[in-house]
């Protein structure tokens, strides 16, 4: 059991303590509610532009890493679909030090110009080398237009041009941070060796005078159900083909998330899985296969990724996946199965938990669902997953009508 304590600020700000006295060190969670699907069709990749901004620095700080590694700490971030989360862990006795950096960059980030031209280059320069210059690395870029018709996930958090980039000015982008970047738009979880009313005490004096912001009422386009099999081919330098196929799912809260999350173990989640045992070993079609859920917050995908071996038609090997998923929805997975994931959860569960940065993470990301308890009661919805609640799930997910598919073949290969 996680135990924690929680208090909202005047201004909005969501601030959760958990004590943690076996270690002397101490993370700071920020996590601001606002991802790529909360970008402008026209302007994609602020979000994680502003994961880079961040460390741009203040008039007061302008360059953030420097204190945080005089406080002996370290810092890192992320952005996906849904949120942008920012952490930062040193010695405890320094807490006050990651408090008073991340207030000053909550209210007064350096947006000059300069500083985003700086920051322009850095993002799309990372564009063309993860994503257009990678072998497979426009997968995901071909993938979720091909999913999505209308909710924003159709594009990817780098963004869906990198024009979008290239284009930003600091109009565009001071408005990106006024709307998102306030308190009311944030939680703040602590967690290690500091009491709780010492955490709020901290978060009062730092970010108490910070103005609430405006309140932002999500209102995305809602995806329509798919009807049809989609399918692309293309064409790449890449040295083997490689398939996907994606299925659409529900919110991240359902229960068919938790039901497809340990279904997607069974599979793959281990070397003794079905896909490696029966597609990559004993059929000899890919050299690896894997499939796993997106895991949005909003309706998402389970997706299957494959990489042939040599002179396996992609058309036979897709046809050999359809036989396992279809396997799944007329025969039930054996207890054994279930009972191996349901261990390789919890047996995760407990590791991720041992590191207070995984803990601070986790509270925000469940009170940003509902609850910060969800850390504790999340258990219970894995443990209770059937092997018959996993057919039915099945039966409705992996149809061909619900299914988009890619063909990514090496340029010698005649399609």
């Amino acid at each position: 059991m996680i135990e924690f304590k929680r208090h909202t600020l005047a201004n909005g700000l969501r601030v959760i303590a958990h004590f943690d006295d076996s270690t002397p060190m101490v993370t700071t969670d920020l996590l601001y509610d606002v991802g790529s699907r909360d970008e402008d069709p026209e302007a994609t990749g602020f979000a994680h532009l502003f994961e880079h901004l961040m460390f741009g620095g203040t008039a007061e700080v302008p360059a953030f890493d420097t204190p945080v590694m005089i406080a002996g700490g370290e810092n890192n971030a992320f952005t996906n679909n849904d949120i942008t989360n920012y952490f930062i862990t040193l010695p405890a006795n320094n807490l006050e030090t990651a408090l008073w950096l991340e207030a000053d960059r909550m209210q007064w980030l350096d947006l000059s110009e300069s500083r985003l031209r700086i920051q322009k280059s850095v993002v799309t320069e990372e564009y063309r080398q993860r994503y257009l210059n990678q072998p497979y690395g426009d997968l995901m870029l071909l993938l979720r237009p091909l999913a999505f018709r209308k909710h924003p996930y159709m594009w990817s958090a780098i963004g869906k041009d990198i024009s979008h980039i290239e284009k930003a000015d600091s109009k565009r982008v001071k408005q990106f941070y006024h709307k998102y970047y306030t308190p009311s738009n944030a939680i703040l979880c602590v967690a290690g060796n500091v009491h709780p009313d010492n955490v709020f005490g901290m978060a009062e004096k730092w970010f108490g005078d910070i103005p609430h912001g405006q309140c932002n009422v999500r209102e995305l386009p809602q995806e329509s159900p798919q009807v049809e099999r989609r399918e692309v081919t293309v064409h790449r330098n890449v040295p083997a083909a490689h398939l996907i196929m994606a299925f659409h799912t529900e919110k991240r809260v359902s229960r068919q998330f938790y039901i497809l999350d340990l279904l997607t173990d069974i599979l793959s989640g281990c070397d003794s899985g079905r896909f490696p045992e029966i597609l990559v070993r004993k059929k000899e079609l890919f050299s690896e296969a894997d499939i796993y859920l997106s895991g949005e917050i909003d309706p998402g995908l389970v997706i299957f990724s494959g990489r042939l071996k040599n002179g396996v038609d992609i058309k036979g090997a897709e046809e050999a996946v359809w036989d396992e998923l279809n396997r799944l929805a007329t025969r039930q997975v054996t207890s054994a199965e279930l009972e191996k994931a349901r261990n390789r959860y919890e047996a995760s569960r407990l590791m991720s938990l041992i590191s207070a940065g995984n803990k601070a993470f986790n509270l925000a990301f469940q009170e940003l669902l509902g609850d910060a308890d969800g850390i504790n009661t999340e258990i219970e919805k894995y443990m209770s997953v059937t092997a018959a609640e996993i057919t039915d799930c099945s039966s409705m997910t992996f149809r061909q009508e619900n299914c988009s598919v890619i063909h990514y073949l090496p340029e010698s290969h005649e399609s």
